[in-house]
């Protein structure tokens, strides 16, 4: 029961802070293109400055989510996540005080800053913090309800930025950021792997525990120290060969999300005029999919398949979903969508929502069906490679993971921002 206690404290914290951070995905494409591009609704620019903030956020990670990982390891999951819960809010704050041409620079700096920080961390740390609580056998279930709490902060996000003007989308998901901050302070209890409980910082050294006070900055040697290296990623990667191929799959299927994420908003805002209501209206449906198939679904399918066969299932679903939205993209589709409008103008002229609808279900939103399979994908490789290290070891094993899919994040925008962008 403490246990559980524990965990409902950190789903909580997890629901808050996705939350926070998710709920301007839907508003974040009209301000950008606001700012750089005014009064357009193409704009190749803002394609480049998101492409290449991604690639930049994603060459952080690649350092920054093995070294927060392995230090967990060693100083504590609540310790770590302080940090990156505290760096998020800035962002926000500034989008929250003006959405200007100067504030909207301003926050894309800082927002690449310290997203290089934040940018998965909090999941990586959060899968430490139930890998250290939950027995082996039930990892896949307590990573697919992790992974249903944060989808279900998703929908929630999405339905009040629907509702939500701009300015208030971004005030409201600055103050849930500092109360996600907050409540993780007081309220979770701090995990280690060996279960003692957190006696020193982190700049902390020496036998003593205490700084030098020298002037220079030799507190901070323990901590670089932690920096996992090429070797010691290479050796945990061939320590098992489930893991690696574990990574292997988790870095290809990042590439094609990250492609479609680096990409997709632009495309509907080019193609078919999106609003931030019709980019909620589509992040809802896809939420609530992924929600009842992550809380649902999920925990029953592992009781009677493997966690191999359900990654397989997730990436059959993610394979079908690519090979829609090809034949959506497609002139024929759009033709025909025409011409189904021009056979109701009563309703056209009466009832234009329902039309909306009609095109919210043929092209995009039609591929909401694939989400129940796609969102097994995550919780199943994080299972499988949890299984193939040590309790004391859960931390660097979920950070590597974290630093390969942020390395596929950088190649996937330069893939695809060009061919966006043409």
């Amino acid at each position: 029961m403490e246990k559980l206690a524990e965990l409902s404290h950190l789903f909580v914290t997890v629901f808050l802070s996705s939350f926070a951070s998710l709920m301007v995905i839907p508003a974040i494409t009209d301000v950008t293109m606001s700012a750089v591009c005014p009064g357009k609704d193409e704009c190749s620019l803002a394609i480049y400055l998101s492409g290449f903030q991604q690639a930049i956020i994603g060459l952080g990670t690649v350092v920054m989510m093995p070294l927060i990982g392995n230090l967990s390891d060693q100083y504590g999951r609540k310790a770590l996540l302080t940090l990156p819960m505290t760096l998020s809010i800035i962002p926000l704050v500034i989008l929250a005080y003006s959405r200007t041409t100067t504030f909207f620079y301003a926050y894309y700096l800082l927002r690449t800053l310290t997203a290089m920080i934040c940018e998965g961390s909090i999941n990586c740390l959060a899968l430490a913090y139930v890998a250290d609580n939950v027995l082996e056998r039930q990892r896949t279930s307590a990573f697919g309800i992790l992974s249903g709490i944060a989808t279900a902060a998703f929908v929630c996000g999405t339905l009040a930025a629907r509702f939500l003007s701009t300015a208030s989308t971004f005030q409201v998901a600055a103050l849930v950021s500092m109360l996600a901050a907050v409540y993780m302070r007081i309220f979770l209890r701090e995990s280690l792997p060996n279960g003692e409980n957190l006696t020193r910082p982190i700049l902390k050294s020496g036998q003593d525990g205490h700084c030098q006070d020298d002037g220079d900055l030799s507190g901070l040697a323990p901590v670089l120290k932690k920096i996992p290296s090429i070797q010691e990623i290479t050796g945990l990667l061939k320590s098992s060969v489930t893991f690696s191929q574990a990574a292997v799959v988790a870095f290809f299927n990042s590439i094609a999300e990250g492609g479609m994420q680096a990409s997709i908003m632009y495309y509907l805002k080019a193609r078919f005029h999106f609003s931030k209501n019709q980019y909620a209206d589509l992040m809802l449906l896809l939420g609530i999919a992924g929600m009842a198939s992550q809380l649902v679904f999920m925990p029953l399918l592992t009781q009677l398949v493997a966690e191999e066969k359900l990654l397989a299932i997730g990436l059959l679903g993610g394979i079908a979903d690519a090979l829609l939205f090809s034949v959506a993209w497609s002139n024929w589709v759009m033709l025909q969508l025409k011409f189904d409008f021009s056979l109701h103008p009563f309703i056209a002229e009466n009832f234009p929502f329902l039309l909306e609808f009609v095109l919210i279900c043929q092209v995009p939103y039609a591929t909401t069906m694939f989400a129940v399979f796609m969102v097994f994908v995550p919780p199943c490789l994080r299972s499988i490679a949890s299984k193939q290290v040590g309790p004391t070891e859960q931390g660097k094993a979920q950070g590597c993971i974290s630093g390969i899919i942020s390395f596929a994040k950088i190649i996937s925008p330069l893939i695809y921002s060009p061919l966006t962008g043409m």
